[in-house]
């Protein structure tokens, strides 16, 4: 069995190039050769539509030509062999088929239950977890909604791009203002996911807060893998090899 690997939370924009540079370095090194890739959400730090790879020329932000950029990355990846995973986080959520297409990825849903060495492991982005912070599962309720989402696509992209921006800034904003423990997961929502499920091993992004958890559901043992965030001179990966057990990494960019 070939390796897996998992990450999430790269929030790859122009403003980043050296989080941009890291990525695709490790797509080449430690990426190569594996037999799938799941990114966990978040992969951007906004997507505005699928469109933006239109623009390249027209896009002054450099939004379009990173987006490009990291396409064609991940199609090199994927002509290689190696199969590749996208799910939505609570920034890119307008991530469509066209991009996925682009980047020879297929979009995966959240949650979505993958088996591996015949046990079952719960992927998800990690922001649905956060049920006490009622304020962010509102918008998450509406950036979801189809009819919203199609209402924020019919835009220019100029709008769309302010938009991002907006939305960026408030979030910023209320996470500072926030308690530290309404923005990580709710442990009685994480159990009941996962029995939902039946599975003992959650792996998921969104709080930058890596570890892992040992757990205990219906008197049996259970863990959560909590994936980190990428920085300019650090990433994070859980990786499952040939005996099926997760181990949650970072590394040097």
């Amino acid at each position: 069995m070939t390796t897996t690997l998992l990450i999430s939370d790269l929030h790859l924009h122009p403003g980043a190039p050296e989080v941009t540079e890291g990525f695709l370095s490790w797509l080449g090194e430690r990426a190569r050769g594996a037999g799938a890739l799941y990114i966990l959400g978040d992969f951007f730090e906004a997507w505005i539509g699928d469109d933006l790879l239109d623009h390249v020329e027209q896009d002054p932000t450099g939004n379009a030509e990173l987006a490009v950029r990291i396409a064609t990355a991940l199609r090199h990846l994927a002509d290689e062999g190696t199969a590749i995973y996208l799910m939505h986080g609570n920034r890119d959520f307008l991530l469509g088929q066209r991009f996925a297409t682009a980047a020879g990825a297929k979009l995966l849903s959240d949650p979505a239950v993958l088996r591996i060495a015949d046990e079952p492991m719960l992927l998800m982005h990690g922001d649905s977890l956060c049920t006490r912070d009622e304020a962010y599962m509102a918008f998450r309720g509406q950036a979801r909604n189809t009819a919203w989402q199609q209402q924020v696509l019919s835009m220019p992209i100029a709008e769309r791009l302010q938009l991002a921006d907006s939305l960026r800034q408030q979030s910023g904003e209320a996470t500072t203002n926030k308690a530290e423990d309404i923005m990580d997961v709710t442990p009685d929502e994480v159990v009941r996911t996962m029995r939902d499920h039946g599975v003992t091993t959650l792996i998921h992004g969104h709080t930058h807060r890596p570890a892992v958890h040992e757990l205990e559901i219906d008197d049996q043992p259970a863990r959560r893998i909590v994936l980190g965030d990428w920085r300019s001179d650090r990433g994070w990966e859980v990786a499952i090899g040939a005996d099926g057990d997760p181990q949650l990494r970072d590394f040097s960019l």
